[in-house]
């Protein structure tokens, strides 16, 4: 059985985006898998100690990291029930990876950036805060300070997904696909790391992430958001 090294918080939440998106490909496949709770500070020890990030997959012996490397291995080791739609879907996956990772995740992590960090386990705090501030030039507090006038245009960055969704079901077609799991992942993150609101109840990607939430048997929503 596949065992997943994922990321989590004090109390066992798990909130990685990147983690997520592993967890949502495996069920896409049809994967059995088992999950391992590893902190910011453990992560070195993971398997062959050589993982600097997770997510971390370990099958058969073989040990594979990173949530793109991770899914280009499940999609070339188990080829039915495709992530990316077929060959062509592949590079438009990696397109709109980059496009989340640039503009989705900087503008959620800004906005619940302390959030995260009160949640961490006691050890993992320090190396948070230090390594965070050190990339943001500015302390957790002052990244998040003023995030209630700033989510206005945080929703107005979204408007791509949208459009998408307007015509779509799914960011994938007619069936959800990797791609989904990618903006699934970035809005999971803040729904277990903070209570903060980042989509208005009545944005139409609301509605499709309440649909995510809800795949291979509420996997999305068993994760008990934060309180």
């Amino acid at each position: 059985m596949i065992v997943l090294y994922d990321l989590a918080g004090a109390d066992g939440r798990r909130f990685s985006p990147h983690c997520w998106r592993t967890r949502m490909a495996l069920a896409h496949k049809g994967l059995k898998y088992t999950t391992v709770p590893v902190r910011f500070t453990e992560i070195s020890t993971i398997a062959d100690e050589k993982q600097k990030a997770v997510p971390v997959i370990e099958d058969g012996g073989r040990i594979v990291g990173d949530s793109w490397a991770i899914a280009n291995f499940l999609e070339e080791t188990r080829p039915d029930r495709s992530l990316f739609g077929g060959a062509s879907g592949h590079a438009l996956t990696l397109f709109a990876q980059s496009w989340i990772t640039d503009v989705l995740h900087r503008g959620v992590v800004e906005l619940v950036l302390l959030d995260i960090h009160d949640q961490l386990d006691e050890r993992d705090k320090a190396y948070f805060r230090a390594s965070r501030e050190r990339r943001f030039g500015r302390t957790l507090e002052d990244v998040q300070a003023g995030r209630e006038t700033r989510v206005p245009d945080f929703r107005k960055s979204l408007q791509p997904l949208r459009q998408v969704l307007s015509v779509e079901q799914w960011f994938g077609g007619n069936s959800p696909l990797y791609v989904d799991y990618l903006v699934f992942g970035a809005l999971q993150w803040p729904r277990v790391a903070s209570r903060f609101p980042l989509l208005a109840e009545d944005d139409p990607i609301a509605n499709w992430f309440a649909r995510c939430l809800d795949l291979f048997g509420g996997l999305g929503r068993q994760a008990v958001p934060s309180r």
